[in-house]
C-alpha cells in the first residue's frame, strides 16, 4: 500500500482498508510504500496501532522521505529499508504556521516515538532525538538539531535494514519466492468517502443543505431541494462517521440545532432563545463532527485542524445565509424554476379574471386568526383571509388593518389597542 501524501483521516481510513484486506486475502507479508512529510499526529498514532496489531511482517520501503509522522509510522514497521538518497526523521510537530508546537504536544511525541522504538528492538534514544532537538546522543546527535538520518546513516544506527532500489528487491533479500505481489486500491466509493472527508467540500455540502431547506419552503412540494439538501446531508454525515470522526451524539446535536432553528423561522414568533441555540448547536456540531476530539478534549487535535473545521463551517453556513438574501430573488428567473413553478402572467386582455373582493377589504380592520410570521391568515367580519405582514411577527388575537393587496391575498399591518 501507499502512504504518499498527507497524514490525515483520508489515509487512516486507507490504511484501515489496507489492513482488512490484507488479512481477509491472508497476505503474507505487507509492504508500504513511503513518501510523506508527515501530518496529523492524531491520525499518524492511529495508524501506528494498527501497524503494531497486525499479526503478519509489516515492512515499509521509504521509497523517498518519511518525515515527521511518516517517520513515526515507519519506526512502527518490523522491517525498514529505504532508496539510495532517502531520509528519515525530523518529528517535531509543528502547528500550521510551521512553528514548533507547544512542549506537551512535544512530550506526547517523544513517549510514542520512544515506546514505538523500543518495541521493535530500536534505540529509544534516536526515536526521542528525531523530536527533540534537547536530547544530545554521543557521537549521534549535539544539541540543538533534531536527527533526520540519511540511508546509510540510518542502517549505521539501526534504523534501516538495507538501501534498496524497489519492493521486489526486498522480497529477493528475505529469499521470498513464488509470490504475487498486490497493489491495494481503493474502490470508487471509497474514493468517494475520501473526497468528501476534505473541510472545504464540507463547507459546500452545509451550503447545499441550507438553501435545500429553504428553497424547499420557499416552494412546498417542488421536492427537489429538499431531496439536495438531504443527499448533501448524507454526503456530509456518512464519510466522517465510517472514518470514527462523527460519534452519535455530535449527529444528534446537529439535528436538535436544525430543529430548533426550523421552530424558530415557522413556529415561534422572533428571534431569541431557541433561535441562538439553534445556530450554536449547529455550528459546534458541524466543526465536531470534522474533528478526531474525544467529546470535548481538544489536547492532541492540531490548532490548524480546529482552524480548517471552524472556518469550513462558518464558511457554509455564512454562504448559505448569503444564498437565501441573494439568491432567492435570481432563483425564480432560472430556467429549472420555471419547469416547476407557474410564472406565466394571466392578464384580463388575455380573457383571465380576477377575485377584486379583496381590493375592497383595504383600510378594513381585524384580528389575527393564526400567528404571522410574516404570512398566515386574519379573521375580518367573520370571514377568514391568507394574510402576511411586512416582515414584523404579529401574535394570535391580536389587531390588524388591511394596507393593500398581492393577488388574493392581503398585506396587513399590526394596529396598536
Amino acid at each position: 500500500m501507499d502512504i504518499k501524501a498527507e497524514i490525515d483521516p483520508r489515509m487512516l481510513r486507507y490504511v484501515r482498508l489496507s489492513l482488512e484486506h490484507a488479512e481477509k486475502t491472508k497476505a503474507d507479508y505487507v509492504v508500504i510504500d513511503m513518501d510523506t512529510y508527515g501530518g496529523v499526529l492524531t491520525d499518524a498514532k492511529e495508524i501506528v496501532d494498527l501497524i503494531m496489531d497486525f499479526k503478519k511482517p509489516v515492512w515499509v520501503f521509504i521509497n523517498s522521505d518519511a518525515a515527521s509522522a511518516g517517520a513515526l509510522i515507519s519506526i512502527a514497521c518490523d522491517s525498514i529499508y529505504m532508496s539510495p538518497g532517502a531520509s528519515i526523521g525530523a518529528a517535531t510537530v509543528v502547528e500550521g504556521d510551521g512553528k514548533a508546537a507547544p512542549d506537551k504536544y512535544q512530550s506526547y511525541m517523544r513517549s510514542i516515538m520512544r515506546s514505538t522504538a523500543e518495541e521493535n528492538h530500536r534505540d529509544p534514544r534516536i526515536a526521542e532525538g528525531m523530536v527533540d532537538e534537547r536530547v544530545v546522543i554521543d557521537s549521534v546527535k549535539q544539541a540543538g538539531k533534531v536527527i533526520t538520518f540519511t540511508t546509510n546513516e540510518a542502517i549505521k544506527y539501526g534504523y534501516c535494514e538495507a538501501k534498496v532500489n524497489s519492493i521486489e528487491e526486498i522480497l529477493k533479500r528475505n529469499a521470498i519466492e513464488n509470490y504475487e505481489i498486490e497493489y491495494f486500491r481503493l474502490s470508487a466509493s471509497e474514493k468517494i468517502i475520501a473526497f468528501f472527508l476534505n473541510p472545504f467540500i464540507s463547507g459546500l455540502l452545509i451550503l447545499c443543505i441550507l438553501g435545500g431547506i429553504y428553497f424547499e419552503f420557499q416552494a412546498p412540494g417542488t421536492l427537489f431541494p429538499i431531496g439536495a439538501a438531504l443527499v448533501a446531508l448524507l454526503l456530509y454525515l456518512v464519510p466522517y462517521y465510517l472514518n470514527g470522526l462523527a460519534q452519535y451524539w455530535e449527529i444528534i446535536t446537529l439535528f436538535v440545532g436544525i430543529l430548533l432553528l426550523l421552530a424558530e423561522i415557522f413556529i415561534i414568533p422572533g428571534f431569541g432563545v431557541t433561535g441562538v441555540a439553534g445556530i450554536t448547536l449547529t455550528l459546534v456540531s458541524l466543526i465536531l463532527i470534522m474533528l478526531n476530539n474525544d467529546f470535548f478534549n481538544f489536547e492532541f487535535v492540531p490548532l490548524g485542524d480546529i482552524i480548517k473545521a471552524t472556518f469550513a463551517a462558518v464558511g457554509g453556513l455564512a454562504g448559505g445565509t448569503l444564498l437565501l438574501f441573494f439568491g432567492g430573488a435570481k432563483l425564480t428567473q432560472t430556467k429549472a424554476f420555471k419547469k416547476i413553478a407557474l410564472t406565466d402572467t394571466h392578464e384580463s386582455a388575455k380573457g383571465y379574471s380576477v377575485n377584486t373582493a379583496s381590493k375592497e377589504l383595504i383600510g378594513q380592520t381585524g384580528v389575527a386568526h393564526t400567528v404571522l410570521r410574516p404570512s398566515g391568515k386574519v379573521l375580518i367580519a367573520g370571514d377568514v383571509h391568507d394574510a402576511f405582514t411586512r416582515g414584523e411577527y404579529i401574535q394570535k388575537g391580536e389587531a390588524i388593518e388591511v394596507i393593500g393587496t398581492e393577488g388574493v391575498t392581503l398585506k396587513v399591518k399590526g394596529v396598536s389597542a
